[in-house]
């Protein structure tokens, strides 16, 4: 049921006019793919990332951990490099 529904994206920064991005295609499998689990430094996100990557690894799955130095601002360049280069797909943890 997930998967039909229309996907509705919301932009938490405060920005009048949200900027449009196009989505990128899913991945048809997780199979063979790094899946990058990056934490935004907020409380408990470590709980569900450590949740995620316990589903995920029990698939099969390769994991990477990434963590943000802070929620309160973007995540640095080296860092989102560094995703980009060993991540295939990304799992962000927002949640207190």
């Amino acid at each position: 049921k997930c998967m039909t529904e229309p996907r509705v994206l919301l932009d938490p920064t405060s920005e009048a006019e949200p900027a449009h991005r196009a989505l990128l295609a899913r991945p048809p499998s997780l199979d063979g793919l790094t899946i990058g689990l990056l934490s935004i430094s907020k409380r408990t996100s470590d709980v569900f990332l450590d949740a995620v990557e316990s589903h995920l690894k029990g698939r099969g799955l390769e994991t990477a951990r990434f963590v943000k130095p802070t929620f309160a601002r973007p995540a640095p360049l080296e860092l989102r490099q560094e995703i980009a280069t060993r991540c295939d797909v990304v799992v962000e943890a927002l949640a207190d």
